[in-house]
């Protein structure tokens, strides 16, 4: 299931945002505090995070330039009562990727997270990625083991993207669908499962005992390179 992070301290705000996503069927978390969802971010794996500005703690502009400053590829949109153009720019340069002005239409917002959703799954790491004697190049879409290509299915290809992007964090079987496989395409967990197999095959040094893709017994896997 697609999982949105809602950052908005106005009560009926945040209240009417999760009922209306959760109703779209994503998972929805809402937090109130902008230096209590920069950890939480940080820890959690994402699709999307929505972001209010004015927020205690930490304002949403701060927060964004963290979590890009921290590597965190996930799409944001940042939701704001401010319709200065000086303040939508700013929100961008720091790497929100849409923003919204309040009062929205739940229409358009919906249509805003559908795109950003479809773009965040579609985008693949920009250019090289190095872990123990493994080199992935998202420019060529290669995977280099000791300098030597080695052969990727085009789902093996776009897993090692997944967990690249969340580093460090555990990625549920229904993440990785979501990440790896067209929307279209039935999966079971099983299958995930048989394609992680193939690809420890192709990264670890012991299949046996793995470093890089390891199991988290109840939730899913982390990478670890």
């Amino acid at each position: 299931m697609t999982k949105i992070l809602i950052v908005e301290d106005e009560p009926g705000i945040a209240l009417g945002l999760e009922d209306d996503l959760k109703m779209e069927g994503y998972e929805v978390e809402v937090l109130t505090d902008g230096n209590a969802a920069c950890r939480r971010a940080l820890d959690t794996a994402y699709d999307l995070i929505l972001l209010d500005v004015m927020l205690p703690g930490k304002d949403g502009f701060d927060v964004c330039h963290e979590l890009r400053r921290r590597g965190l590829r996930t799409p944001i949109l940042m939701l704001t009562a401010k319709t200065q153009e000086a303040e939508k720019v700013m929100g961008l340069e720091l790497g929100a990727d849409d923003y919204v002005t309040k009062p929205f239409g739940t229409r358009e917002l919906r249509a805003r997270i559908k795109v950003l959703l479809r773009r965040g799954h579609d985008e693949l790491p920009r250019g090289i990625y190095s872990f123990g004697d493994i080199e992935v190049d998202f420019v060529r879409a290669e995977l280099r083991r000791d300098g030597e290509a080695m052969e990727l299915t085009p789902i093996e290809f776009k897993l090692l993207s997944v967990f690249i992007q969340s580093r460090g964090r555990v990625l549920t079987r229904d993440r990785l669908l979501a990440g790896a496989w067209s929307p279209e395409t039935f999966a079971s967990d099983r299958v995930v499962d048989n394609h992680i197999a193939n690809l420890r095959k192709k990264i670890e040094p012991d299949c046996a005992n793995p470093r890089y893709l390891r199991n988290v017994r109840g939730l899913g896997y982390r990478f670890d390179g």
